[in-house]
């Protein structure tokens, strides 16, 4: 095992203990776990393997691929430009965005994009994986498609879509794509190792993620022409992609981000202390507010679960994600387990973040759950204990 023992308060002792036993009975591969409060790093563990042949020990620095975490980092940029008073979340996208406005969009805003109520969860077939490499075309296709249901009245989870339309935006914004934007607006300020587009010369540091062993479903009842299967298959990505070097460098910015628990701990944590860390501000409380906003509550017509969402976040709703107590708390995760919540209630923010991706049902259902797992439950449970 190895361990930042200069970042591992004595309430945490057991956190260590759990991560390698996880580690020795093949729940975890390998895995980091990132606790930061009032501006202390409580948490900083490492363990496990950054090969699916155990050849190689997961480092300090390892990074992963870690999927819809991604979103959280992409919505983030977008608040840096909410709090400089060049984007309102209440404005119309076309605004910045003409082309938007076709089909049917005049009346989209960028909060529905934020908030996965936009109508328009994924791309109209035909599109292809090929399609999201190439930005002017992606989001071309985007601009010129109708919306799925009228948008604002429903939510139906953004999978891949939202980093292209958020993205989009930015780029209208300030020239910058979202990756270059994210890079030296948030990650170089704060000194964090994540990264949406990477430089080759860290490809070595990449631990691959290994697939999930599919779920049992029902697809008897799945309609081909319903909003779940075209959103799914919108374009549908295979975990293999994630391997490719194009996937590593290019900007998918709602999945193809790659860090580390550290790195996105602390990113995140801005929410969790006021929009500051170490004297570097990039939000106001105001903008982070703006979080806490209910956009959509409900079953997501993409997923088939309860889930609720304000503007870039999703929030409590224990019936679909029971780690995350109810209270003024934010969260997301990543496909097969990557995982971070923050808790204002306690200036709290908890990363997780594996190279082992595992597919659970939703509680209560048969159902995929969108974001966490029974280890992540497990993990972000043991950190509440030692906190009380």
């Amino acid at each position: 095992m190895t361990v930042d023992t200069h970042a591992l308060n004595e309430r945490f002792a057991a956190l260590p203990d759990m991560l390698r036993a996880n580690v020795e009975d093949g729940t975890e591969l390998g895995a980091s776990l990132c606790v930061i409060q009032n501006g202390e790093v409580l948490v900083d563990i490492w363990d496990g393997w950054f090969d699916r042949e155990k050849t190689l020990p997961w480092q300090q620095d390892t990074i992963t691929p870690v999927w819809s975490i991604t979103k959280a980092m992409t919505n983030l940029a977008a608040l840096v430009l909410v709090d400089r008073g060049e984007l309102d979340v209440n404005e119309r996208v076309a605004h910045y965005w003409p082309e938007f406005a076709a089909n049917g969009k005049t009346d989209v805003l960028v909060r529905h994009l934020l908030g996965h109520t936009s109508g328009v969860p994924a791309w109209a077939h035909p599109v292809t994986v090929d399609d999201l490499f190439d930005w002017d075309k992606s989001t071309a296709m985007l601009a010129t498609q109708e919306p799925w249901w009228q948008p604002g009245t429903a939510l139906g989870y953004h999978l891949l879509s939202q980093g292209h339309l958020v993205g989009e935006v930015l780029r209208r914004i300030t020239g910058q794509s979202v990756g270059q934007f994210f890079a030296k607006e948030v990650a170089a300020p704060l000194g964090a190792d994540f990264h949406i587009g990477m430089d080759p010369a860290d490809f070595d540091r990449v631990s691959p993620v290994t697939p999930p062993r599919p779920l049992d479903l029902d697809l008897s009842a799945i309609d081909p022409d319903g909003i779940p299967l075209r959103a799914l298959t919108g374009p549908f990505v295979n975990v293999s992609e994630s391997r490719t070097d194009r996937w590593r460098t290019g900007e998918i910015p709602a999945a193809n981000g790659h860090g580390n628990a550290r790195s996105v701990a602390r990113v995140q944590s801005l929410i969790t202390h006021g929009g500051e860390i170490d004297g570097i501000r990039l939000l106001s409380h105001k903008t982070i507010d703006l979080i806490f906003e209910e956009q959509a509550r409900g079953t997501d017509l993409v997923l088939g679960v309860p889930l609720r969402f304000g503007i870039g976040w999703a929030l409590p709703e224990p019936a679909t994600v029971p780690s995350v107590p109810e209270g003024r708390r934010c969260y997301w995760g990543g496909l097969g387990g990557s995982f971070v919540v923050n808790d204002l209630e306690h200036n709290l923010t908890i990363a997780y973040v594996m190279n082992r991706m595992v597919f659970e049902f939703a509680p209560g259902t048969r159902l995929t759950r969108p974001v966490g797992d029974s280890r992540s439950d497990a993990y972000v449970a043991a950190v509440y204990e030692a906190l009380a």
